[in-house]
């Protein structure tokens, strides 16, 4: 399993930040290779549920994620299955000059469509996809 882990400060408040990502059909807006989120439901635990569609080296993958934490301008933690299975886990801090938002990831290349020598390069770029899923982040908040 791959992991990676990036942080970014944004001079917004958390309320924001934390609003914004709430809604799941925003981040095709931000997130460089996600294609689409439909079907969101609100869960009893105060976050969300959708399906998705990632493209990952050149291929499209389709999923479900779940929120399986939610602490309101703080924390959310998905459970994504299908496609390429995950947990993302998004910590919102608030500080003086804004807001540190931390983007973690622990997903499974899809090794049989992709070969082994392939996930070495997909684990890369996906370190680069998670900066720049940030760093639009930051600059959406910041506007």
């Amino acid at each position: 399993m791959a992991k990676l882990e990036k942080t970014i400060a944004i001079n917004a408040p958390v309320e924001k930040i934390f609003a914004y990502l709430d809604d799941p059909t925003c981040l095709p807006e931000i997130w460089p290779s996600f294609v689409e989120a439909k079907d969101v439901k609100r869960l009893p635990n105060g976050g969300n549920s959708f399906s998705w569609v990632y493209k990952m080296a050149g291929m499209h993958f389709e999923g479900t994620s779940e929120c399986i934490e939610y602490a309101r301008n703080q924390r959310r933690v998905f459970e994504n299955k299908g496609g390429i299975d995950s947990t993302i886990t998004w910590t919102f801090l608030s500080e003086a000059a804004g807001t540190k938002v931390t983007f973690e990831a622990e997903y499974t290349v899809p090794i049989p469509l992709l070969g082994k020598l392939a996930e070495t390069i997909i684990v890369k770029q996906n370190e680069k996809e998670a900066e720049k899923l940030l760093a639009n982040l930051k600059s959406k908040m910041e506007a």
